[in-house]
């Protein structure tokens, strides 16, 4: 994991969402890569996406603890930072790294057993590419209980209200050790 953080850093990639800011990307953090590689792990024979590859830290999580059966595509818009994930993952022939809209070039590879939709979903629904018993993992989101006072996301959380209101899903929010980070995940049933 260290070549991954630092070609992400050589490319100008942001490490965490607080060095990104409101509106950019940023990598994996070591909690959700730890979470993502626990899943991979028992994707046995299976076939996982990521939407929204950035500099590919969670891509190279997912791609250590998959098994040697198993194939990852990853999906990034950005055509300089995609090139760094080819680089990070150019010794995996079970990795593709590809460049484009996610929209446009992951449903046909489907279904999959993991979708990571980590901020590359756009026209994309991250469910819709599950098979039965297949599992979504989103990223980028603060503890409810983390939030500032007067924060319009306690109101309304549309990253929450889309996950949780699927019925597709049976799904759950697991707070990262920091307290600060979490993520949702989902199984889905239908």
């Amino acid at each position: 994991m260290t070549r991954a953080f630092e070609l992400a850093r050589a490319a100008g990639f942001a490490l965490t969402r607080e060095d990104a800011g409101a509106s950019a990307s940023s990598a994996c953090l070591p909690g959700v890569g730890r979470f993502l590689a626990v899943l991979a792990a028992g994707c046995v024979g299976g076939r996982i996406a990521e939407l929204g590859t950035g500099t590919g830290v969670g891509a190279a999580w997912i791609a250590d603890a998959m098994p040697a059966d198993c194939t990852l595509v990853t999906v990034e818009v950005e055509e300089r930072f995609a090139a760094v994930a080819r680089e990070l993952l150019s010794g995996d022939a079970r990795v593709e790294v590809l460049t484009g809209e996610a929209a446009d070039v992951v449903p046909a590879r489907g279904p999959f057993d993991l979708v990571f939709s980590d901020a590359g979903a756009h026209g994309v629904d991250p469910v819709g590419l599950l098979r039965i018993g297949g599992r979504v993992v989103m990223d980028d989101l603060t503890p409810r209980a983390a939030l500032p006072p007067g924060s319009p996301l306690l109101a309304d959380d549309p990253k929450r209200r889309a996950f949780f209101g699927d019925r597709r899903l049976v799904s759950t929010e697991v707070v990262l050790p920091d307290l600060r980070n979490s993520l949702l995940v989902g199984t889905r049933a239908r």
